[in-house]
């Protein structure tokens, strides 16, 4: 219930919309619930009597009943669709919402499969669900109780048929919920994995090329898909007992109104135009119970979703501002890391043990080490995206954790080791973090990128359209395009995750160059691979293990640090 009362918030604008439909729909019921007792009309009075005047309007009067209740049906799925569709795309917008404010610590429990599935398929189960509450949730318990009602009225000495038959539809019914239950959980979860591989091929599908692994990936999918299909088969064998066992129920039915009416017609105790009129009454009771099993698994099977769904809506992010965080900060570029110890979740084990340093306003500080010494983990600690495990991260003496996130990342500018464009012109990108900003600001962080030169080798320049995850650019004009974005925010501290290993050595330099003189004032650091991008800096960290094993200058470590020497020897020779 605590998640139905989650989810009912977003039907509640459309409130009129909701009511209005059940209304609708109770008035083709009614209309419903009369035709046989109009149909018992004609047989045992006008056809008996041979009175076509009666015959004649009774058929009018049923036509009109009916042309009346189908108005009622259309109305309803035209109010009920209404709700159902602003609800989900309220619903979706929700979820969406609650995505961009989650941490990276949630994002990496979820996954991304997981969160697509959640907002496109669970949300379109929980919407059917609600669409056939719409449609049904009045008709068939109406018809169910008006039906059992006009039989009972029509032939009371056929009344233990409904009242035999119904227990026994009742637990059918219980026994098919029971067991597809849990199984609909399941089908979601399996549509988690299909998704997550399509996501991870559709992504790396030139990787998949490259190496060749079609086949591999072919046989990743096929065992995703046939997990799914193997559990959507269980659900639907379970199903498809449903409606034999339930025509069986309502055959016995009949073939008992028709075998025990036919003795009291015999009898003289009933006619005939009665048990036409109590048979259509009885098949509508157990159809309508029929009706509500099937409305029983549809919600069954959206529970399983909305729990889904209320699950991400419910999630607090993991890094959070505090309730007195800063919202007015203009720092000038002090970092300090005071005992830093970091892990990815609890109980796992730290990638940071007790680091420690300062960066200094203005300085330019390298992070170098192996592959896995944590380098990267270390900067993304500066904007925040995860918390300290212990100890703390402070810029210009505030814990980041002090700080609103947003005042925060706008004076920290990131370039992710991955870069990321999104659809739009080349400037919607350079603009992404300052909407705002001039085109003369946007050609000046080009130029500084390296970045001006060959977006105005394009024919369009600037308002070249760039292919899904920039597919019409190389991986260093993608970059430089990222450098230039992320220097369009004129941040305090700008931090460079390995972000020229795309391009060559000469337009690095250039990049360098322009950097010292566009960064003047501001904090640089640098995650890098290439010894040769850490050469100039003014703070070289060389990280392994997760420790700081070595600090200082080019030449100091040159001197001091076996790891350093290692590694430039590896890469420069002893030169």
């Amino acid at each position: 219930m605590r998640t139905v009362t989650a989810l009912a918030r977003y039907l509640k604008p459309y409130w009129r919309w909701v009511l209005v439909a059940p209304m609708l729909m109770l008035l083709e019921v009614t209309m419903d619930l009369m035709q046989p007792r109009l149909v018992e009309r004609i047989v045992d009075e006008g056809i008996a009597r041979l009175d076509m005047t009666l015959i004649l309007h009774t058929g009018l009067l049923m036509l009109a009943l009916a042309a009346v209740g189908a108005v009622g049906g259309m109305s309803n799925g035209i109010f009920a669709a209404r709700a159902v569709q602003a609800f989900g795309a309220d619903l979706r917008e929700a979820i969406f919402r609650r995505v961009q404010e989650l941490s990276f610590g949630n994002l990496d429990a979820f996954g991304t499969g997981s969160l697509i599935t959640r907002l496109t398929n669970d949300v379109t189960q929980v919407q059917e669900a609600i669409m056939i509450l719409l449609r049904v949730l009045v008709r068939a318990p109406l018809l169910m109780v008006g039906s059992l009602f006009m039989a009972i009225l029509t032939s009371p000495r056929l009344t233990f048929l409904p009242l035999v038959l119904m227990p026994l539809v009742l637990v059918i019914i219980a026994w098919v919920i029971r067991r597809a239950s849990p199984m609909f959980a399941e089908v979601q979860r399996r549509l988690d994995a299909v998704n997550t591989v399509m996501q991870e091929n559709l992504a790396g599908v030139r990787v998949v090329k490259a190496f060749v692994r079609a086949r591999h990936e072919e046989a990743r999918f096929g065992a995703a898909n046939d997990g799914l299909m193997a559990q959507i088969v269980r659900v639907g064998r379970t199903i498809a007992a449903t409606m034999p066992l339930m025509m069986m129920t309502m055959n016995l039915g009949v073939v008992g109104a028709i075998w025990f009416g036919g003795v009291q017609v015999t009898r003289g105790n009933m006619q005939s135009g009665q048990i036409i009129a109590f048979v259509n009454y009885l098949t509508t009771t157990l159809f309508s119970l029929t009706m509500v099993s099937m409305l029983v698994m549809q919600v069954t099977r959206a529970q399983a979703s909305a729990k889904r769904i209320a699950e991400v809506l419910e999630t607090e992010p993991v890094v959070r501002n505090r309730p007195d965080a800063l919202r007015s900060f203009r720092p000038r570029g002090r970092v300090a890391f005071e005992g830093v110890t970091f892990s990815y979740g609890n109980g796992a084990e730290p990638v940071l043990k007790d680091i420690s340093f300062v960066a200094e306003p203005g300085q330019r500080v390298a992070l170098l080490g192996r592959t896995g010494s944590g380098k990267s983990s270390l900067v993304q600690l500066i904007p925040r995206f995860y918390d300290v495990t212990s100890g703390r991260v402070t810029i210009d003496g505030v814990d980041v954790r002090d700080l609103d996130q947003a005042v925060l990342r706008r004076s920290v500018a990131v370039v992710l080791q991955e870069t990321v464009l999104f659809s739009g012109t080349i400037r919607d990108n350079i603009r992404y973090g300052r909407p705002d900003a001039p085109d003369e600001a946007v050609i000046a962080a080009a130029r500084a990128a390296q970045a001006h030169d060959f977006i105005m080798s394009f024919p369009d320049g600037y308002d070249t359209v760039v292919g899904q995850r920039g597919v019409n650019l190389s991986g260093g004009q993608k970059q430089r395009i990222a450098i230039a974005r992320a220097l369009l925010v004129q941040p305090a501290v700008l931090i460079l995750d390995d972000s020229t290993s795309s391009v060559d050595l000469e337009t690095e330099a250039r990049i360098q160059a322009a950097l010292q003189e566009l960064m003047r004032g501001r904090t640089v650091f640098v995650v890098a691979q290439r010894i040769s991008s850490v050469i100039d800096a003014d703070k070289i960290l060389v990280l392994d293990a997760g420790q700081i094993v070595a600090e200082g200058t080019h030449h100091e470590l040159l001197a001091s640090s076996p790891v350093y020497r290692e590694i430039f020897e590896s890469q420069l020779g002893n030169g």
